[in-house]
């Protein structure tokens, strides 16, 4: 069953919510047979770094707060992400605009890297203050993550890839997501935030049940033992 995960490199909820999913699906009795996809999303597509200018007056800015309440949000969703075992270091957090690391876990997932591409984007982000529309930055993730660097730095010299991040967005609002993360259970179920990993779980489970209901049976043939027919004869 696959699970489709529409986020954002640059959202700290998405992140979180990554953390919080992975545990259901560690514990998840059927884990093994959960197909996991990562979609493209971007929070502020027309984002542009301005010079002098940090997440926390940026956040001010964006949503007409003061300075000091921006740094009050950011230290709330640290101590949240600190919860679930993340780091977050706000301050030394690069405004970017993430197209281009979008790019990147497209590629990523053409080679079945789509996880560790997310993951390491998010570490770039939001833990090492790496600024990820850096090519170079982009690069060296690629590369510590098992793609060819040559691969990777064409890619991103090219407009590869744009179609499929733009094609990813287009889906997300289609399917109503208002918001990331968003996670869409075998394009049934949607759960919408970061939410408590019980409530993956309650997802999880749910879809699952309804999805193997729906799969042909796989007759395995043996010799010996006891049988009963359609017609109720045994032998």
């Amino acid at each position: 069953m696959k699970v489709e995960i529409w986020s954002d490199i640059m959202c700290p909820f998405c992140y979180i919510g990554k953390r919080k999913f992975e545990a259901a699906l560690e514990k998840f009795p059927e884990k093994d047979k959960i197909e996991v996809e990562w979609k493209s999303f971007q929070l502020n597509p027309d984002l542009a770094p301005v010079p002098g200018t940090d997440v926390y007056d940026y956040l001010a800015q964006h949503k007409g707060i003061s300075r000091e309440q921006s740094v009050q949000m950011h230290q709330q969703v640290t101590q949240t992400a600190s919860q679930v075992g993340l780091t977050y270091n706000f301050d030394k957090a690069v405004i970017a605009n993430s197209f281009d690391a979008h790019r990147l876990i497209q590629l990523a997932k053409a080679h079945k890297l789509g996880d560790a591409a997310e993951e390491k984007l998010f570490i770039a982000y939001f833990t090492e203050g790496k600024d990820v529309a850096n090519h170079d930055v982009l690069v060296e993730i690629g590369t510590a993550i098992g793609l060819d660097r040559t691969l990777v730095t064409n890619m991103l010299a090219s407009d590869d890839f744009a179609g499929a991040v733009n094609l990813d967005i287009r889906e997300a609002e289609q399917l109503g997501a208002r918001g990331v993360p968003f996670f869409v259970l075998d394009r049934k179920y949607g759960v919408s935030g970061a939410q408590p990993s019980e409530a993956f779980t309650q997802a999880l489970t749910q879809a699952y049940g309804e999805w193997h209901k729906t799969q042909p049976l796989t007759t395995i043939e043996s010799t010996g033992g006891p049988s009963c027919a359609i017609d109720g004869t045994c032998d």
